[in-house]
């Protein structure tokens, strides 16, 4: 279930937060390749800030970088708001990658 509306709540997978200030993500997308900031993270994807995202579907491959270690996933891009950003879909990670995700996600969550 990705991305349902029901009423004025959009029910997710997983839950998102807003992204820790300074964190930027390093992405690939074919041949463009750009370094943005994040505006909303969670365990099933992020929100990426970028006046220039790839289409809808495109293969993206991301790199985070926390003070825990690197992050590194493939993805797909699953929304573009024009302007803004995209909202990507992470589709294959490492076990540690995932474990480094969620020790850095665990306490933003517990803020919430």
């Amino acid at each position: 279930m990705r991305g349902v509306v029901v009423g004025d709540a959009e029910l997710r997978r997983y839950p998102r937060v807003a992204s820790p200030k300074g964190v930027v993500v390093a992405w690939q997308s074919g041949t463009k390749r750009a370094v943005s900031f994040m505006e909303t993270i969670g365990l099933g994807g992020l929100f990426v800030m970028t006046r220039q995202a790839p289409p809808i579907r495109s293969m993206v491959k991301v790199l985070l970088d926390f003070p825990l270690g690197e992050v590194r996933a493939r993805a797909v891009v699953r929304r573009v708001a024009p302007a803004k950003g995209m909202g990507i879909e992470f589709i294959a990670m490492t076990q540690e990658d995932r474990a480094r995700l969620s020790k850095v996600m665990l306490p933003m969550l517990a803020m919430q």
